[in-house]
């Protein structure tokens, strides 16, 4: 399944109840977030090394593949890999097998793959810049996730959510919304989407005086 959606949509989110709801739902669900990986560490992050493999490798390393072995591995921000992990990926999606760098024999995997992107990868395959063959194989379902500004009848239900989480966190009386406070939240675009939201809420219990924003 690949997930696109604007930053703070709550991708990993949508990962993690795909999961939930999966067969595998008492199995590993492991993240990587690719866009935070060095270009030299990612094939020893996805397929982990042994020791000697290379400079700092000083024991054996467990990659994201095995760890997920079972499970779902979820690759968020996957359009931020380079070309040659891309062929990397492919080889290993398509023959469920992985190859720990300074390994020369490869073991079988059996992971569910979720990939989550906010960039758009079919322009990124028709400039280049992204493998259509890996692009094809993440693809099987696509899951959109709506920015806030296109689902404002769900703001105050999901402040609401974050202040009953949130208002004991902090100790603070908070329960609800006043009306003027619900038509300026779903007035907002919300660039930066639930996380942003979250913030704001937050921002606003420990802010607050009563128990309404």
């Amino acid at each position: 399944v690949l997930i696109t959606g604007e930053s703070g949509t709550g991708k990993e989110l949508a990962a993690r109840a795909l999961h939930a709801e999966s067969p595998r739902a008492d199995r590993p669900f492991v993240a990587l977030n690719c866009s935070a990986l060095p270009a030299d560490l990612v094939e020893s992050e996805l397929f982990g090394h042994v020791k000697g493999a290379f400079t700092g490798a000083d024991r054996d390393r467990t990659g994201v593949f095995e760890a997920a072995d079972g499970g779902t591995l979820f690759l968020d921000e996957v359009g931020d890999l380079a070309g040659s992990a891309q062929a990397k990926l492919l080889r290993s999606v398509e023959e469920g097998r992985v190859t720990p760098v300074g390994k020369t024999t490869s073991r079988p995997v059996d992971v569910r793959l979720l990939a989550a992107t906010n960039r758009p990868l079919d322009e990124m395959a028709a400039r280049g810049e992204f493998r259509d063959d890996l692009l094809y194989r993440l693809q099987v379902v696509t899951l959109r996730l709506p920015p806030l500004r296109e689902r404002r009848s769900d703001i105050p239900a999901i402040a609401v959510h974050f202040i009953a989480h949130l208002a004991g966190r902090h100790d603070r009386p908070v329960r609800s919304l006043s009306p003027g406070a619900r038509r300026a939240l779903v007035a907002y675009d919300w660039p930066g989407n639930v996380r942003e939201l979250r913030n704001v809420v937050e921002r606003a219990i420990v802010l607050a005086e009563g128990e309404t924003i």
